[in-house]
């Protein structure tokens, strides 16, 4: 199966990260699925003409199993198959957890881990079809403690685990789970942060370039793991994080 057939399903493309990797995705040969809860494409970004040929706008709740089920075969049924599931879609979210509710701890949960497994689980027959791989969104959050951030830092923990656990559960049928873990990314939805000087100056000192990372960076990474069949690569973590995890 050559490159040009391949086909990758992103979730969250509408934005951010998702839109590059989206984006890049297409520039590398691959057809794409762009999978967001509006179902209208790049929201932050003009597409170029190529991507317009090769990709395919679906409008998908990741919070909703049933969406998942027939969104997953509609592109299936389009494509012809699926060989790559990016896993973008999330939220970040951050208060006391003294003060933090049951409720809001478990949609977030809902969201960045819960719908992850189901997105893997539902992807999971279409991918053991073509040995296809799975590329799960976490963050270099999930090693560190981090004040505010107990479920968000619990949430991206979880879908490292889980990468590992269903790497191990699933390579005899070919399907492939890794986790790429991106450490500060400037997207317009973080541009409120970076605005705050004495945020900025923090991230920018944790950070031993002093330069944040960018969405392109990302997509690049996904792209160029997606393009190779590593077939020994799996069930790790990658952390793409220029070195603000490890920095002390």
């Amino acid at each position: 199966m050559n490159e040009k057939s391949r086909v990758a399903i992103v979730t969250g493309a509408s934005r951010g990260i998702g839109s590059v990797t989206a984006a890049v995705l297409a520039a590398k040969g691959f057809r794409v699925a762009n999978l967001s809860r509006k179902g209208i494409g790049p929201e932050d970004r003009v597409r170029g003409t190529e991507e317009a040929r090769v990709s395919v706008d679906f409008a998908c709740d990741i919070t909703d199993d049933q969406a998942i089920q027939s969104t997953f075969k509609a592109v299936k049924a389009h494509f012809g198959q699926i060989d790559v599931l990016v896993n973008n879609a999330g939220q970040h979210d951050e208060g006391k957890s003294s003060e933090y509710s049951t409720d809001a701890f478990d949609a977030l949960m809902r969201v960045n881990s819960t719908a992850v497994f189901v997105a893997c689980r539902e992807a999971f027959p279409y991918l053991a079809e073509t040995r296809g791989l799975i590329i799960n969104m976490g963050s270099y959050y999930d090693k560190l403690g981090v004040r505010f951030h107990a479920a968000y830092c619990a949430s991206k923990a979880a879908v490292a685990a889980m990468s590992r656990c269903l790497a191990v559960e699933w390579a005899k049928s070919g399907v492939r789970v890794l986790t790429i873990a991106p450490g500060f990314i400037g997207t317009d939805l973080n541009q409120s942060h970076m605005s705050n000087d004495r945020f900025r100056d923090f991230i920018t000192r944790r950070i031993p370039s002093g330069v944040i990372g960018k969405p392109e960076e990302v997509g690049a990474l996904i792209a160029a793991v997606a393009s190779e069949n590593l077939h020994f690569l799996n069930g790790e973590t990658i952390y793409l994080d220029g070195g603000q995890g490890m920095n002390h």
